[in-house]
């Protein structure tokens, strides 16, 4: 591209200082400002956005007036990611500067930057419609396994908390939420949509208080942080490559974790049409539920179970201390005497058995077994796989698998920092448009390891020595 460019003034040098000159006429080409290692010509070399204008094309009409090219609002917008610039309005003032920015979006000096106020629109018609910015996310992984760069044996699952924009003052209980509607659009809507009774949409979170700013998110809380309005950001990943592999937006409670685990898994398991071998996590995973999904899918468990803390402190004997006798539903206890069946628990998720003062009142035994008159043994039901994972824990590839899940808190460090992808509190509002940011920043993070290994100095063969 060649651009003449009228300077209102230029700089000569007279006597060692600058002074400005008269108007002068200078040429260049934007693309000899753009150096061939520069990131966002690497990205440009290597990632084929044209599938954007397939997938959109029956959302738009032959005739009126000329709509905006969607592949250059999608890079305008995966730029903002890739640099941390999380605001649309500031990231259209960006543009307007940087050569590079320009260059890789393809918009010449001569050409109106659209504005911001496009991206919203796109947002909640064509973009929300086609899922485009899933797709955007499934190309770049689906080169990512193309070129080699992931395994896809070894994964690992993790989730962290992103701030909402919304303040917990806003909350209101539920109760008043047909009043606010009467005067809060996103009230109303939030409220219409719980009529329709989507079965694929339920509610991000079932509290007593409801945000009127943003109502699908979750007043809560993730390790020693104060609570706060925010969403979970699940990542699933390759551990040999930290390639984000799923992603998925949640409420943000514990329990959404696991399930979003799930459904991570059973995607990337279809796509791929292989299970993983092993999935890496921390305790918050070790769940009944969960280790019995992944059982079921022989699929290995390398994380903590949830009781390990509380077994490794008791002095008691635990349930591996007690034997089960399958043909009369009973387990015998290390002093030999029975324990029958006592029914089953459906809160705490547990079977019980049950000794009798009779055979523990006298049993030697009883200080090591019980601080009861008798034994209570609560087994869970789904304690075989559980056992599973805690056999598994005593193996060299338990540790090797909790090494590499490290590299998920890397990657939501790099997130939320502010030198990357800046995404420490969310700019968007509703579940939706969550998944969107979620979806834009695990492509960012995936988009500049694919294009620093493909870019990778290859080894020149060593000449052979007489």
């Amino acid at each position: 591209m060649l651009l003449v460019i009228i300077l209102v003034g230029g700089f000569t040098l007279m006597m060692g200082q600058h002074t400005r000159s008269e108007s002068l006429f200078y040429y260049f080409r934007l693309e000899d400002q753009v150096p061939e290692n520069h990131l966002l010509r690497l990205v440009d070399k290597h990632i084929n956005f044209g599938f954007v204008r397939d997938r959109l094309k029956d959302s738009y009409s032959e005739t009126g007036r000329p709509f905006i090219d969607p592949e250059l609002l999608l890079r305008i917008l995966l730029t903002g990611y890739l640099y941390g610039v999380s605001s649309e309005r500031k990231l259209v003032e960006e543009l307007r500067m940087h050569l590079a920015w320009r260059w890789f979006t393809g918009l010449g000096f001569d050409q109106e930057i659209p504005n911001h106020s496009t991206f919203s629109k796109n947002r909640h018609g064509r973009f929300q419609e086609s899922k485009v910015f899933e797709q955007l996310f499934e190309e770049v992984v689906a080169q990512c396994l193309s070129v080699g760069l992931v395994r896809r044996d070894q994964l690992s699952v993790d989730g962290t908390f992103v701030e909402a924009n919304a303040s917990r003052e806003s909350r209101i209980p539920r109760e008043q939420l047909a009043e606010a509607a009467q005067v809060n659009r996103t009230v109303r809507e939030y409220l219409a949509e719980l009529e329709i009774l989507n079965p694929v949409e339920e509610p991000t979170h079932n509290q007593d208080k409801v945000s009127t700013t943003d109502p699908d998110s979750t007043y809560a809380t993730k390790g020693d942080t104060p609570a706060r309005m925010g969403y979970y950001n699940n990542y699933l990943i390759d551990n040999d490559s930290c390639i984000v592999v799923g992603v998925q937006a949640t409420g943000a409670r514990l329990s959404e974790e696991s399930r979003a685990a799930e459904d991570m898994i059973a995607r990337f398991t279809q796509w791929q049409g292989r299970k993983p071998q092993s999935i890496a996590a921390d305790a918050s995973y070790g769940n009944g539920q969960f280790l019995q999904w992944l059982m079921d899918r022989e699929i290995k468990p390398y994380m903590p179970t949830r009781d390990a803390v509380g077994r490794t402190r008791s002095l008691l004997y635990g349930p591996e201390s007690f034997t089960y006798l399958p043909d009369s539903n009973s387990y015998i206890c290390p002093a030999g005497k029975l324990l029958n069946y006592g029914g089953r628990n459906e809160r705490n998720r547990t079977f019980g058995y049950i000794g009798t003062r009779k055979k523990c009142g006298p049993c030697e035994q009883r200080s090591q077994c019980t601080t009861g008159p008798f034994r209570y043994l609560a087994i869970h039901m789904n304690e075989t796989a559980r056992q599973r994972a805690r056999d598994l824990r005593t193996t060299p590839e338990f540790a090797q698998a909790q090494r590499q899940r490290k590299k998920v808190e890397a990657l939501f460090a790099e997130l939320k920092s502010h030198s990357n992808i800046g995404l420490h509190r969310l700019r968007l509002r509703r579940l939706k448009f969550i998944r969107e940011q979620f979806f834009l920043a695990a492509t960012a993070q995936n988009i500049k390891r694919l294009v620093r290994f493909l870019n990778r100095p290859t080894m020149s063969p060593v000449p052979a020595t007489s």
